[in-house]
């Protein structure tokens, strides 16, 4: 990438215009998925662009958006989920979208808050934030099981043990991508990358 057009990259605005193209792209797969009958992922696409468009709405400022590639890397395993064939496919996007929403936590408590994390905690937060969010994502496939009589978690054609240890196996492997968004994170603070990009007229605010 040449100088020219990294330094276009961390212009504030041309940030917010690349940001809000994702937000679009969350909404419309959003909008794809419930038309597909897919809610939960339908819900999970919609959770990520809220929280993208949580600090523009709080500062009351359009251009106040996240790093646009914090935001690509979170979104792509949305998208990547509606386009999947396979099941090792689709439970890759899963751990992967779990993982994104507690990056883009971590992210917007470093930037738009007096919260600083220490490369070591940024670890250690966004892997913990990822097995809770795992934790609640498990639980609302349940209830949608049980209410819905979807077969997201509890399918009578497969044992409970069976079901027991997918389970753990999903914990194990959102605990790795947790763990793995946390060292991105880290990485991100020591650059400090996107700090520039917040406007200077709601610095004072933060």
């Amino acid at each position: 990438m040449s100088r020219d057009v990294a330094r276009l990259l961390r212009d504030e605005r041309v940030n917010a215009l690349a940001a809000w193209c994702i937000v679009a792209m969350l909404a419309a797969v959003s909008v794809t998925s419930a038309v597909q009958a897919d809610l939960l992922w339908a819900g999970f696409a919609a959770v990520v662009a809220a929280l993208a468009l949580f600090p523009p709405v709080l500062l009351r400022n359009r251009d106040a958006m996240l790093p646009w590639e914090i935001l690509l890397l979170a979104a792509s395993p949305v998208v990547g989920r509606l386009f999947a064939t396979l099941s090792m496919t689709g439970n890759l996007a899963t751990y992967l979208s779990v993982a994104a929403i507690a990056l883009i936590l971590a992210v917007e408590l470093q930037l738009f808050t007096p919260v600083r994390m220490t490369p070591r905690f940024a670890v250690v937060f966004v892997a913990i934030t990822t097995m809770a969010t795992a934790g609640v994502w498990a639980v609302v496939r349940w209830v949608a099981d049980q209410f819905l009589g979807t077969t997201f978690i509890l399918d009578p054609t497969v044992s409970e043990h069976v079901i027991e240890e997918a389970v753990m196996w999903e914990f194990v492997a959102s605990t790795i991508a947790g763990i793995g968004a946390g060292v991105v994170f880290a990485y991100y603070v020591r650059r400090q990358a996107g700090t520039s990009r917040v406007p200077e007229e709601v610095q004072p605010d933060l």
